[in-house]
C-alpha cells in the first residue's frame, strides 16, 4: 500500500521573521485567501476580539506578540497546506528552532524597510543547517522603503545563497504602482485597503508596454532598469538548487493590503517540496542502525515537535502536536510511544485551524496532527503504529539564564509541581530539580519565558510564584562511559547535580571556569551544551 498520491499534495512550512516584519498579518492572509478564514484579524471567540487568529495565549494578546508556534491547516488548489506560525522574539527562539525540524520548507518575511534583522539571522542559520528550501518575501511595498536592490543584495549576504526574483515592485511608498510577476508576465496595480480580495486588483499583460509606461511614467521605467539589473545578475530559477537550500525565490508585496500574497500562496503550492523522507535511528544490540522511512510508506509514523498544555482552560487539556512523517491516521489505530514502550490512548485527535478544531478523518505525511492526552508524551518523542522506530534531531539548548521558583502559598505546592512539570515537558522553560533537595530552578534562554512561567503558573495553575536569582548561569547535561565514573563524578559535586524534565543529569555552573576544572579533574566525565531528544544522543540518568 503506497501513499504517494496523498502525501505529493502536501505542503508544510513555517513562517520565519524579525519581530513586527509582519508575519502574522501575512498568516491570516493566506488564511483568508485560502478560504479558511473569513475576517482577517479575528479569533472566533463568544467576543469576537479581533486579535490575530494565530495568537491565542492571553499574554500574547496582551502583548500584541506571538510567543506559541500555532498550527494552522487550510485547503488550496487541491493541496493540503500545513502552515506553522512561529514566535518571532529571539527569547522563544527554542520553540522556534523545534518548529522548524517539522517543516519541509520555509517562507521568510522581510520588512522592506530594515532589511534582514537579527532574530532572522538566527533562524537562516537553523535553515541553512537543515538544508531547509525558503521562499522570501519582502512586505510593506506600500511604506518608504530600502531599494529592492539593496535588500536582494542584503538577503544574498545573509543566506549565503542567490535570489531569484519571482515578482518585481514598481515605485514604493506613496508611489507605490504594483507588482510585476515574471512567472505570468503581468503587472498587478496596487490599490490600497485590507477587504480587497486578490481578483479585486487590476492585471496588465506587460505586452501592453505603451499602456504601463504612460500610466505609471518615471517608476515604470526606474523598475524596468532596475528589474534588469537584478534578474541579469542572478541565475534562472532552478528547483534542485532552491530545494537544496541553494537559492531563493523572492517576492515583493503588502501583506496588509492583501497584495502580493496571492503569488506567495501559488509558489507554496508550485514551487515549495512535498513531505521528504525522514531519517530513523535505532539501537540494535546498543548499535545505532540508520533507516531511511519514505513518507508513502503504509505504516505510520510521527515526531512530537511540540506539547502545549491548556490551550482550553475548560479542559485542562494537553496536546502533543504531531507531525507525521509516514503511512496514514485514521481515528482508533493502535499507537506506540517508542521511548516508553507503551500504547497512546488519545481522548482526541484533531486538525488545527489556529483555536478551532476539527477531529482527523484521516492524515498523512506532512500533516499535523494534535494527540489530547493527559501526560506521557514528552517534546521529540516517536510514536508509530508498532515499528520500531527512534527519529532524532530535536534540540534542546542548555540555558543561559536561572531563577529559583518561590511558592507564595506553600500549600498549592501539588499544583505548582504539575504545573512545572506540565510546562517543563511542553518545553515552555527548562525545570530542573536539584538532587539534593531545595526549591526547583528554571531554566531560559531569554527573560521573557520566565515572565510568561510566571502567567501561566498563576493564570492556568493558581499558583502564584515569585522568581528569585540565583548563582547559576548555566548547565551542561553529562554522560560517562561508565556507571561508575558517573558516580564518582555526581559524588564529587552533590550541590550541583539536577534532573531534568526528562529525567536527564545535568551539572549546574556558576561560571564557564567551573566546567573546565571539572573537566580536567574528571576528563572521562562528558559535558552536553545541547540535549537531542532521542536515547541515542544522551543517557538518561540511571
Amino acid at each position: 500500500m503506497t501513499y504517494a498520491h496523498e502525501t505529493r499534495r502536501r505542503r508544510t512550512f513555517a513562517i520565519i521573521s524579525h519581530p513586527d516584519a509582519g508575519k502574522t498579518t501575512l498568516t491570516e492572509k493566506l488564511l483568508l485567501f485560502s478560504g479558511a478564514i473569513q475576517i482577517a484579524g479575528s479569533v472566533k471567540a463568544r467576543k469576537a476580539s479581533r486579535h490575530a487568529t494565530s495568537d491565542w495565549m492571553e499574554i500574547e494578546k496582551q502583548r500584541g506578540i506571538s510567543v506559541a508556534s500555532s498550527v494552522m491547516q487550510m485547503l488550496y488548489r487541491e493541496h493540503v497546506i500545513n502552515l506553522l506560525d512561529t514566535p518571532g522574539h529571539k527569547d522563544f527562539s527554542e520553540d522556534t528552532y523545534r518548529v522548524l525540524t517539522a517543516v519541509d520548507s520555509a517562507l521568510m518575511v522581510i520588512d522592506a524597510a530594515n532589511g534582514v534583522e537579527a532574530q532572522t539571522r538566527r533562524l537562516i542559520e537553523v535553515c541553512r543547517q537543515r538544508d531547509t528550501p525558503i521562499i522570501t518575501f519582502v512586505n510593506k511595498m506600500d511604506r518608504e522603503v530600502r531599494d529592492p536592490l539593496d535588500i536582494l543584495d542584503e538577503v544574498e549576504r545573509e543566506l549565503g545563497m542567490p535570489c531569484v526574483p519571482m515578482t518585481w515592485p514598481v515605485g514604493q511608498g506613496k508611489s507605490f504602482g504594483g507588482i510585476i510577476n515574471l512567472r505570468t508576465q503581468a503587472m498587478t496595480v496596487f490599490d490600497s485597503g485590507s477587504e480587497r480580495l486578490p481578483q479585486d486588483f487590476e492585471t496588465i499583460p506587460l505586452t501592453e508596454q505603451a499602456q504601463l509606461a504612460e500610466r505609471f511614467g518615471l517608476e515604470w521605467q526606474t523598475a524596468m532598469d532596475s528589474m534588469e539589473l537584478a534578474t541579469g545578475a542572478s541565475p534562472a530559477f532552478d528547483e534542485a538548487a532552491f530545494l537544496a537550500g541553494k537559492q531563493t525565490p523572492v517576492f515583493f508585496g503588502s501583506g496588509v493590503n492583501n497584495f502580493g500574497v496571492m503569488e506567495v500562496l501559488d509558489a507554496l503550492v508550485d514551487l515549495a517540496p512535498a513531505p521528504k523522507p525522514r531519517t530513523s535511528n535505532l539501537l540494535v544490540n546498543k548499535q545505532p542502525v540508520v533507516k531511511e522511512i519514505q513518507p508513502e510508506d503504509s505504516a505510520f509514523s510521527g515526531v512530537v515537535f511540540k506539547v502545549q498544555a491548556n490551550m482550553d482552560a475548560n479542559h485542562r487539556d494537553r496536546i502533543a502536536f504531531v507531525r507525521m512523517a509516514s503511512g496514514k491516521y485514521t481515528p482508533g489505530m493502535k499507537l506506540k510511544v517508542q521511548r516508553t514502550g507503551k500504547e497512546l490512548r488519545p481522548t482526541s485527535v484533531v486538525t488545527f485551524m489556529s483555536q478551532r478544531r476539527e477531529a482527523v478523518e484521516e492524515a498523512f505525511a506532512g500533516d499535523i496532527i494534535g494527540f489530547t492526552t493527559h501526560g506521557g508524551v514528552q517534546l521529540g518523542d516517536t510514536i508509530t503504529d508498532g515499528a520500531n522506530l527512534q527519529f532524532t534531531g530535536l534540540p534542546f539548548f542548555a540555558p543561559e539564564l536561572f531563577m529559583t521558583v518561590i511558592l507564595k502559598n506553600p500549600l498549592r505546592t501539588k499544583q505548582l509541581q504539575t504545573g512545572l512539570d506540565q510546562l517543563g515537558e511542553e518545553g515552555a522553560i527548562q525545570v530542573f530539580k536539584p538532587e539534593i533537595g531545595g526549591p526547583m530552578l528554571l531554566g531560559a534562554v531569554g527573560q521573557l519565558q520566565f515572565e510568561v512561567v510566571q502567567h501561566r503558573l498563576k493564570a492556568e495553575y493558581d499558583c502564584d510564584v515569585r522568581l528569585e536569582g540565583c548563582q547559576y548561569t548555566g548547565a551542561r547535561w553529562i554522560t560517562a562511559d561508565t556507571p561508575a565514573e558517573l558516580r564518582e563524578f555526581t559524588n564529587a559535586y552533590p550541590q550541583r547535580m539536577s534532573l531534568d524534565a526528562a529525567g536527564t543529569l545535568a551539572y549546574l555552573c556558576t561560571s564557564p571556569y567551573d566546567v573546565r576544572l571539572a573537566q580536567e579533574r574528571f576528563p572521562k566525565i562528558h559535558f552536553h551544551p545541547l540535549r537531542e531528544h532521542a536515547g541515542l544522543a544522551l543517557g538518561s540518568a540511571g
